[in-house]
């Protein structure tokens, strides 16, 4: 808790403490999201098998400094080592508070350098004052210098008796392999939706706030897997509405894109008006809006409007309140999910396009332009029953052609005197008849005389269409 007093405002004392700190788990059990980080800790409490180094990942808010100072209390608490510290001895106290001498917490982006890492190294050296061990947590570890990651090679691969290191990083790949490879990896997970909600529900209750669930969700998604983002995004709405926050407060204070812009942007591509691009991102630009954070948007609302398209129940999935997934189903109501798909496809496409573009407004009126554009789409089972169809009938004709040719040709023979003629074929002295005068002809001919002259040659065979060719 805070308490300062100043001068001249009648011992005046700001007291309050953001949710973040106040609802900050004090126990392993009250930890959200972490299950296997916490059961393994806890077993290596229980069974005494605890590494000198730790490193804790993961992405920001999702309890990695937490669980350091809680592994810190389990192992120093008065009644331990313990998975389930007191949090009444003076060890346990010492370490909440933030004022034990043997827990150290340093900042690794300050105090990145090699001299910051010697003076810890000549420090770690002495045993602990008060407590069972020396728990050195260093947090944004991977803003160390490559010297001060050298320098600490050797200190935790053997650090001192009863020394443990606890490195937490938001970004892994940047700390060397020969630092991981001393250490026990923990990766904290996102915290999900569901695991948001329901602890910003427990808060509300307990603070007596008044919101409503879909403010709640849209907080939760908000925070994109961060408990601390979720709970100062509370503490912000609370601080703007007072104890009843309404969803177009919460909606202002998040800075979400109006969503009545975003049906009718996504009402300008569906129904292929592309006159009307240009004026549509002339409102978007006057309202304040950014049109890469627009487009963002324009995809997660495209993506709704798939999932409203493909999946019956959309409860758990969309954090939209029943009148605006009611207006979604009205918005695809003559539109396949092909085509909602295809659109979605396109969007996400020109993300990249759009963000380094020199010109993003002129970007963005070509891409929404490129989208009125786009043919419908046919499904392919629908094309598949027109080749059907139409073979059915070429079929049919095929087989009226040939039962009215046999019907004429029985017609002719039953007529009296009607004689069917083939064609003529030339008996075999007949055509080699016509082989000898063609040969003989051949022979004839200056050029040919010449030739047989010359080299003493004969013709055995004349082909006559050939020589005409």
């Amino acid at each position: 808790m805070i308490s300062a007093s100043f001068p001249g405002f009648n011992g005046y004392k700001m007291s309050y403490l953001v949710y973040a700190r106040k609802y900050r788990p004090t126990t392993f059990e009250q930890v959200i999201g972490q299950k296997a980080v916490v059961q393994t800790l806890k077993n290596a409490i229980k069974n005494n098998r605890l590494a000198h180094g730790y490193i804790f990942s993961g992405m920001r808010g999702v309890g990695k400094t937490t669980v350091a100072r809680l592994l810190a209390k389990s192992l120093n608490c008065e009644q331990g080592p313990t998975p389930e510290p007191c949090l009444k001895c003076e060890s346990c106290v010492d370490i909440q508070e933030g004022r034990s001498v043997d827990v150290l917490e340093i900042d690794g982006a300050s105090n990145r350098g090699i001299d910051e890492v010697r003076a810890l190294k000549e420090g770690i050296q002495y045993k602990p004052l008060y407590s069972r061990y020396k728990v050195i947590i260093i947090d944004e570890f991977h803003m160390l210098t490559k010297e001060a990651f050298n320098a600490l090679l050797k200190t935790l691969e053997e650090p001192p008796p009863n020394t443990i290191f606890i490195l937490a990083t938001t970004e892994l790949h940047k700390v060397p392999s020969t630092i991981v490879s001393r250490c026990q990896t923990f990766e904290f997970r996102k915290i999900s939706l569901n695991e948001i909600t329901a602890h910003l529900k427990e808060i509300i209750q307990k603070e007596n706030i008044s919101i409503s669930n879909y403010g709640i969700r849209l907080i939760a998604e908000s925070a994109e897997g961060s408990l601390r983002d979720a709970q100062s995004l509370l503490d912000q709405s609370v601080a703007f509405s007072g104890e009843k926050v309404s969803d177009e407060d919460l909606k202002e204070i998040l800075g979400t894109i109006s969503r009545e812009l975003l049906f009718e942007t996504a009402e300008t591509i569906l129904k292929k008006k592309p006159e009307q691009a240009f004026d549509l991102v002339e409102k978007i630009v006057n309202k304040g809006y950014d049109l890469r954070f627009f487009h963002s948007e324009l995809i997660k609302h495209f993506r709704d409007l798939l999932l409203v398209s493909s999946v019956k129940d959309t409860k758990d999935l969309l954090t939209l309140d029943d009148s605006e997934t009611e207006r979604i189903r009205k918005q695809i109501e003559n539109i396949s999910s092909d085509e909602v798909l295809h659109c979605l496809n396109a969007l996400q496409n020109g993300e990249q396009g759009l963000r380094y573009s020199s010109h993003p407004r002129i970007y963005f009126e070509v891409l929404i332009v490129k989208l009125c554009q786009f043919k419908n789409i046919v499904p392919i089972q629908d094309i598949i029953e027109e080749v059907k169809a139409l073979k059915g009938k070429t079929g049919t004709g095929a087989q009226a052609s040939k039962k009215d040719s046999d019907r004429e040709s029985k017609r002719g023979e039953n007529n009296a005197g009607s004689v069917l003629y083939a064609k003529p074929v030339p008996d075999e002295k007949k055509q080699n008849r016509l082989k000898e005068e063609n040969k003989n002809s051949v022979l004839k001919e200056p050029k040919v005389e010449e030739f047989l002259n010359t080299f003493k040659a004969r013709i055995l065979s004349v082909n006559k269409e050939e020589k005409n060719q």
